[in-house]
């Protein structure tokens, strides 16, 4: 089990956790909340052996392996599959060496250690981990420096959760996924067969995947059972109790003092006075856990409604050639208080759709129709970068008021949740959530009468995420939203538009029918980077599926070979004189490998198979 004991860790002379005990029992699935900034990242640290605790010990099985998020996204021209495939670091170890043994003994160990750690169908494991990530067949063939910094970062999560470590570390994994993405790793967490400990904002995943909460607080860490919902309820009775607690001692205190200030002069009284004084002195004092209540976020009033519909789309294609349109044939519109959620694999045309909307994308063709007056407030987290770190929030809303009095900026300032000294903070000493409260803030600044708000919820704690859903639900206007928290869409959307297959269609259901449809066996998580076949010429499209069809005989073929390789060694190992006789414990392993390798050639033989027929109806 993993036991921390009595730890305590400063940062940089801060007290993060003060002298804390847990203990994790091996297999549980846990969560890890609290606020942003109190050391959940910097327990991460300590656990792994990268910081060193102020008093204290962590320690772990001897044989555990941790395994965490690469902190840089892997590059290269290595293939995604062999990215993935190389983070087993014994499976690699290990067939590097099978290529070059020579000795008896040592291919039957090698051999019989790779079939019982299940080596040969790896790639098929690893496969699915990048197709559950939104990876199609095609990308997992595609060299590592081919994709964005997002899209690499989600290969080094598949790379973790390949490897299988006996406790597996994920900070904030789900910030790189889009909802389909964060649904499939919803599901794997929670059927994953060792410990986890993953720290996270999201509601849903911490319903969903995990079977405790570590809740740290004012430096206490603190494990309860169950799952983000009973541990809210949980944590609320312990707030009344102790609150009760606090004013029974309050109470208590005061009665005592009384008594001694009353009768600590008389000489009859003295003795009882000075006992008194003692239970006092003795009396450790018990706090009401106090909520931090988390600052408000609000929109501004738009100073007119405008009449519905705010914007009407009519046969509309869009992107950023004119050759390759991202979307075709989109028709819809946008009512005064719509409350819409865009669903849908990144990469299928989401952010087009909103740039198309906000008006910073022109259609190629079709027609979009606006409101006379509209004005639309456009957050999208990449506008971090946009920030000029070496200004402060008063300076960026002073840019915006050039003519206003010194009293109407701070207001302003303060109004978005920089009030005071927070105002004058440079951008670059603030935390991930209060760019991005600093963002909203300014997206928003000129009182829209439609926000579009892409993947906001990133860097944002679970409290402020009920400040933003409740912060949308008061907003008289329209609100179009991106985001991989189905809290958030639950909370606030009432219409569900699902973007793929180069166009935008009305989802009738509701979320959990949508992850099911996710999580269903088939469901075409890649489409979205793929032409559907109605709208693109035969023949590109016979090439399109012909292209990865052509690597994956490739690689069936050099698996067949590499197998008659082994067996072929192993045969020569078997044929030695008296081996069975001589070695009988030998000759068993030998005979166990032969078997596995065997195995494994069948079923490289039969994928073999299925790939060159399926290779020769795509060139029919």
């Amino acid at each position: 089990m993993l036991s921390m004991s009595d730890i305590s860790i400063r940062i940089a002379g801060r007290l993060l956790i003060d002298d804390s005990t847990v203990q994790i029992v091996p297999g549980a699935r846990v969560g890890f909340v609290g606020r942003n900034g109190v050391g959940k990242s910097t327990l991460f640290h300590a656990i792994r052996g990268d910081l060193p605790t102020e008093s204290g010990s962590i320690t772990l099985p001897p044989r555990w392996r941790i395994g965490s998020l690469a902190q840089e996204a892997p590059d290269g021209p290595e293939s995604l599959i062999n990215v993935v495939l190389k983070a087993d670091l014994e499976r690699d170890a290990l067939l590097r060496e099978a290529e070059t043994a020579d000795d008896p003994h040592r291919i039957a160990e090698i051999q019989t250690r790779l079939v019982d750690i299940d080596a040969h169908s790896a790639p098929a494991r690893a496969a699915a981990i990048l197709s559950g990530l939104g990876f199609s067949a095609a990308d997992q063939g595609r060299p590592c420096s081919e994709f964005s910094g997002g899209w690499r970062m989600r290969v080094a999560l598949a790379a973790t959760l390949f490897s299988a470590p006996d406790l597996l570390l994920l900070d904030e994994p789900t910030n790189y996924l889009d909802l389909e993405g964060t649904l499939w790793l919803e599901d794997h967490l929670a059927n994953y067969p060792r410990t986890v400990i993953v720290i996270s904002h999201d509601r849903d995943l911490l319903d969903t995947s995990v079977d405790r909460i570590l809740h740290l607080d004012r430096g206490k860490l603190t494990l309860y059972k169950g799952t983000y919902s009973s541990f809210e309820e949980q944590r609320a009775m312990r707030e009344m109790l102790d609150a009760k607690h606090a004013k029974r001692q309050a109470d208590e205190r005061k009665r005592l003092q009384a008594f001694v200030d009353r009768f600590k002069a008389k000489a009859s009284k003295a003795r009882q006075a000075q006992s008194r004084v003692k239970m006092l002195e003795r009396m450790k004092p018990v706090t009401a856990l106090v909520t931090q209540d988390v600052r408000e976020i609000t929109f501004p009033t738009p100073e007119k409604m405008l009449s519905p519909p705010i914007i009407a789309v009519d046969d509309v294609s869009v992107g950023y050639d004119p050759k390759k349109p991202v979307l075709n044939r989109v028709t819809l519109r946008v009512d005064t208080d719509d409350r819409i959620a865009l669903l849908g694999s990144n990469g299928n045309g989401k952010s087009t759709l909103v740039k198309l909307l906000a008006n910073k994308l022109q259609p190629f063709s079709g027609r979009v129709t606006r409101a006379d007056k509209l004005s639309v407030g456009y957050f999208a987290q990449h506008q971090v970068d946009e920030l000029n770190l070496d200004a402060s929030p008063y300076d960026h809303v002073r840019r915006l008021m050039a003519d206003a009095p010194e009293t109407k900026i701070r207001g302003r300032t303060g109004a978005i949740g920089f009030s005071g000294k927070a105002g004058d903070t440079l951008v670059k000493s603030l935390s991930g959530g209060e760019k991005a409260r600093l963002l909203l803030g300014l997206a928003t600044f000129f009182a829209p009468n439609m926000i579009i708000l892409d993947e906001p919820t990133n860097h944002l704690d679970i409290d402020s995420r009920a400040a933003l859903a409740e912060a949308i639900n008061d907003f008289p206007g329209a609100v179009i939203m991106v985001s991989h928290d189905r809290y958030l869409i639950e909370a606030c959307a009432d219409q569900l538009w699902v973007v793929a297959n180069q166009t935008v269609t009305s989802y009738d259901g509701d979320l959990d029918d949508y992850r099911r449809l996710v999580l269903s066996i088939g469901e075409p998580r890649n489409g979205s980077r793929e032409r559907p076949k109605e709208t693109a010429k035969p023949e590109r499209v016979r090439n399109e599926r012909r292209t990865p069809l052509k690597q994956r005989i490739a690689e069936a073929e050099a698996e067949i070979e590499r197998i008659n390789g082994i067996i072929a060694k192993i045969d020569i190992a078997l044929a030695l004189p008296d081996i069975f006789t001589r070695d009988p414990k030998q000759a068993a392993q030998l005979s166990k490998a032969r078997a596995g390798a065997e195995s494994a050639l069948r079923r490289a033989e039969e994928d073999w198979l299925e790939a060159s027929s399926e290779f020769d109806e795509a060139a029919g």
